[in-house]
Formats: structure tokens, C-alpha cells, sequence
């Protein structure tokens, strides 16, 4: 199991769980960041870290938010690979965050 950063995080990408991951597996998309499933440890640092609740273990993610299981998985395939599989779904479900201040 890995953890899963799904749709609040569009365009949000606040990067507190960055800072408290001890391996370095969440990166930088152009609107997302994703978890590297590989990399992942399961700790669990960074869900508390997210201010929008943006992180989910991949068996606790919310049905609505199943398409980020390929988002996040999709990471070593390359990050345009990433940004594409975001704004399809963005465009798909109209999202648009507003930045938090």
C-alpha cells in the first residue's frame, strides 16, 4: 500500500508533506504533486501535513477520487505522462482550487 494525493491538491500544491516526507518520494507535476508509489515508505508523514486533505492511504481513498490511483502510479512512466492523466481529469470534473493564501 502507498498513500494517494488526489484533487484538492489541484493547483494547491502546498508543499507541506514535502518537507516532512523522509524519503523524498512526492513530487512536483505541473498541477499536482504525486507520490511515487515505489519510493513510498507508508509511513504516513504527510497526511497529517496537508491542508486541504489531500492524502489518502491508496485502501482508505475515496471512490470519487479513484482516477488519482493511476495520477500517483503513473509517476515513474514520467511526469508528462502525470500531467497529462491530471488535466484530462481536471478538464473532465471542471476543477478548479483556488491557491490558499
Amino acid at each position: 500500500m502507498t498513500y494517494i494525493i488526489a484533487e484538492p491538491c489541484i493547483d494547491i500544491k502546498d508543499r507541506s508533506c514535502v518537507d516532512v516526507c523522509p524519503v523524498d518520494c512526492i513530487h512536483e507535476a505541473d498541477r499536482i504533486l504525486v507520490i511515487d508509489p515505489e519510493e513510498c515508505i507508508d509511513c504516513g508523514a504527510c497526511e497529517p501535513e496537508c491542508p486541504v486533505e489531500a492524502i489518502f492511504p491508496e485502501d482508505a481513498l475515496p471512490d470519487k477520487w479513484n482516477a488519482f490511483v493511476e495520477i500517483n502510479y503513473a509517476f515513474p512512466k514520467g511526469m508528462g505522462v502525470v500531467n497529462e492523466l491530471t488535466e484530462k481529469y481536471a478538464v473532465e470534473n471542471d476543477v478548479h482550487n483556488e491557491p490558499i493564501e
